[in-house]
C-alpha cells in the first residue's frame, strides 16, 4: 500500500494478490480482539453509491484544492463542518481532513526538512524497544505484516523520529497503534507531524501526559471516567464498586490508543474523525455510551465475567451508526473540567521545605 493518500483514492487499504482482505486491508480470516472485528464485507447499492458521491462532492467543496478553502469554510460555517464530521469523513479524503483539523498541516509547513533530519541523522535510545514492538502493531493488516516491509519501516521511522523529537516522552508501546493508524491514511512525514500535533497540543490540550513516566494523564482520565460512570450510570457504577471493578481494568487502552487498539476499525475511524476535531471528550462520551448501552447485561455479571465482557462487547454495541448518536448528546465538558481540578487537588505534591 502506498503510504501517501491522494484525494483521488476511492477505497482505503492496499490491494494484494491471493490474500482475502476487507475494504480496510485487514485479513478477512483474522478475528479476535482486534480493531477489524465485526468489519464485514460491504454491499453497496446504486443509491448508496450516489449518496456517497454527493457526500464526497460536498467535502471537496468545503476543502478546496489541497485544503486551500478549509479555514475559510470553517470560519463561515462551523456548525455545518461539525455536523458533517460527526456523520463521518469520506474515506478517500480522511487523511487530508485529519491533517487540516488537527493543525498538523501547519506544523509540517513551518518545519521543512525537520522530519528527514530526525530519521536520518539522529539516534534514539528507544530504537530497540521500537523494533521489538513493530510486529505487534496491527499484525493482521497487510501493510504491516511483512517483516522489514514498507509498513514496518515507515512505522519504525515515525516512532523513532518522535522519540528523538520529544526525548521526555521517548517511546511508549501504545504509540505504535496511533502511528500505525495514521500511516494507513498519510505519508510518514504527515503522520509524524499529526502525532506531534496531538501530543504537543496544536489545537486541543496536549496529550503527551498519556506517555510520560507513570502515565499521569491516563490516571487523570480514569479518575474522571470513574466519577462520570457513578454520576451518569449510577446502577452500573454501584455494581462496579461492589465487584471492585475500576476503569484501569478495562479503559486504559481506550485512552492510550484512542480506541485504535481493540475497537472495530470502522468505529475507530469514526471516533478519530470527531476526536481530532473536538478533542478527548469524545473518548469519554463513547465510553459512557457503550457502558450505558450494555448496562442491563453488565449489571448481572460477577467479577470474572464482567472483566471479560468489558473487553469483548457485542457486535450491535460496536455499530458506529447506533453507538455514536448515543454518545454525541452526552454533556461532559463542564464536569470534566471540574473533575480535573478535583484530581489535581487530590494529587498535588506537597511543597518541599
Amino acid at each position: 500500500m502506498s503510504r501517501r493518500r491522494t484525494e483521488n483514492d476511492s477505497e482505503p487499504g492496499p490491494v494484494t494478490a491471493h490474500v482475502p482482505v476487507d475494504r480496510f486491508g485487514f485479513l478477512k480470516q483474522e478475528h479476535g480482539n482486534s480493531p477489524e472485528r465485526f468489519s464485514k464485507p460491504r454491499t453497496t447499492s446504486s443509491t448508496d453509491h450516489d449518496r456517497e458521491e454527493r457526500k464526497v462532492r460536498k467535502w471537496r467543496k468545503m476543502i478546496g484544492v489541497g485544503g486551500s478553502d478549509w479555514k475559510h469554510y470553517v470560519r463561515r460555517k462551523p456548525n455545518v463542518v461539525r455536523r458533517r464530521i460527526r456523520k463521518g469523513i469520506p474515506d478517500c479524503l480522511r487523511g487530508l481532513v485529519w491533517q487540516l483539523i488537527s493543525g498538523s498541516r501547519d506544523l509540517l509547513l513551518m518545519n521543512p526538512g525537520v522530519y528527514e533530519q530526525l530519521v536520518i541523522y539522529e539516534t534514539s535510545a528507544s530504537e530497540l524497544d521500537i523494533i521489538r514492538d513493530i510486529s505487534r502493531t496491527f499484525p493482521s493488516h497487510v501493510f504491516f505484516q511483512k517483516r522489514h516491509g514498507p509498513g514496518q519501516r515507515s512505522l519504525y521511522n515515525v516512532l523513532k523520529a518522535y522519540s528523538v523529537y520529544d526525548r521526555d516522552v521517548g517511546y511508549v508501546q501504545g504509540m505504535g497503534f496511533i502511528a500505525g493508524l495514521l500511516l494507513l491514511y498519510m505519508s510518514e512525514e504527515d503522520a509524524f507531524w499529526l502525532l506531534v500535533a496531538l501530543l504537543k497540543g496544536a489545537v486541543h490540550a496536549p496529550m503527551e501526559g498519556l506517555y510520560h513516566a507513570g502515565l499521569p494523564l491516563v490516571q487523570q482520565y480514569l479518575f474522571q471516567l470513574e466519577s462520570l460512570v457513578k454520576e451518569l450510570i449510577p446502577k452500573l457504577g454501584e455494581h462496579f464498586t461492589q465487584e471492585m471493578i475500576t476503569p484501569s481494568m478495562y479503559a486504559s487502552q481506550w485512552f492510550i490508543t484512542v480506541f485504535s487498539y481493540s475497537f472495530p476499525f470502522p468505529l475507530a475511524l469514526r471516533i478519530w474523525d470527531v476526536f481530532l476535531s473536538e478533542g478527548v471528550k469524545i473518548v469519554f462520551k463513547v465510553s459512557l455510551a457503550l457502558l450505558k448501552y450494555c448496562q442491563d447485561e453488565l449489571v448481572k455479571l460477577p467479577f470474572e465475567k464482567l472483566i471479560h465482557a468489558l473487553k469483548t462487547f457485542p457486535e450491535d454495541a460496536m455499530n458506529p451508526d447506533s453507538l455514536l448518536p448515543l454518545a454525541y448528546p452526552i454533556k461532559v465538558s463542564k464536569r470534566l473540567e471540574e473533575l480535573k481540578l478535583e484530581y489535581e487537588k487530590n494529587n498535588a505534591k506537597p511543597v518541599q521545605p
